[in-house]
């Protein structure tokens, strides 16, 4: 599933194409995804000036002028695909689009259906069904060591796993808990609420690090992301540790091997030596 990188690439590829065009036209090609789509929804979008396109967590944002949020979520295999000149004939996977006034026409194309498409209010986002108990922003300006000791706090759990609670620590997911936690020299197996002080300093930082170089090299591609260019990200080609399970650890001089555990249904990836 697209992490928080993956998905900041997508807003950031999809900004230039929507903010401040109107959208001429919106069409959907089902009836719903991983749920229905709302009532009334290509009514609300159409004929509206796009204002921006944020992100919260790993949600794209779409603020209309006229008031209301077009909530998206990629699921497992969602894409945004951008056509500035003729777009192409509609594919078995591509759910719905919204075509500009710049003739500019962008798909939604997910093959196993598991986004989201939601619309509401402003005013009613800060208790809509999907983002209503998110955590902090890893990004934002608050977001340092206090706050994720307070997080963290009493969580008789693995660190890992507590990472990725998005009522914890929003937009973290299986790649980037891994990669942080080997940043911070903290071992995955660590009960969530002996993070403290000094170690709760590095994770937040390790998180916030790893985070924004994965943006920078346009999020990981290990199966479906792409960029809103159709570009893929290359992310994958610095993890040090996630997928790295039997390589020699590059940051250490061990003589082991990166391991890999199951917590939580999930693998974790880690150094023995490195993370305590």
């Amino acid at each position: 599933m697209p992490e928080l990188p993956e998905v900041e690439t997508v807003r950031r590829g999809l900004a230039p194409a929507l903010e401040g065009r109107i959208i001429v036209r919106a069409r959907l090609f089902r009836k719903d995804l991983r749920f229905p789509f709302p009532a009334g929804l290509v009514q609300r979008v159409s004929g509206q000036r796009v204002h921006s396109i944020e992100r919260r967590a790993k949600f794209l944002l779409i603020r209309l002028e006229g008031g209301d949020v077009l909530i998206s979520h990629l699921g497992m295999s969602g894409r945004y695909r951008i056509h500035s000149d003729a777009a192409p004939a509609r594919e078995p996977h591509d759910h719905f689009e919204l075509e500009t006034d710049a003739g500019c026409v962008i798909r939604y194309f997910d093959p196993r259906r598991f986004g989201i498409l939601d619309i509401c209010s402003a005013d009613e986002l800060a208790e809509q069904r999907f983002l209503k108990g998110l955590g902090p922003e890893p990004l934002g300006n608050a977001f340092d060591g206090r706050m994720l000791e307070a997080g963290l706090a009493g969580r008789r759990t693995p660190v890992k796993v507590a990472l990725l609670d998005q009522r914890i620590v929003a937009g973290i997911g299986n790649i980037y808990a891994s990669e942080a936690l080997y940043r911070a020299g903290i071992s995955p197996k660590r009960m969530a609420k002996t993070v403290l002080g000094g170690r709760a300093d590095r994770l937040a930082a390790a998180i916030r690090e790893v985070l924004m170089d994965a943006i920078a090299a346009g999020g990981s591609t290990l199966r479906d992301h792409r960029q809103a260019t159709g570009e893929l990200g290359y992310f994958q080609h610095r993890f040090r540790v996630y997928g790295r399970d039997g390589e020699k650890c590059s940051d250490c001089d061990c003589r082991n091997t990166i391991l890999c555990i199951r917590q939580a249904g999930r693998a974790t990836f880690y150094c023995a030596k490195r993370q305590r």
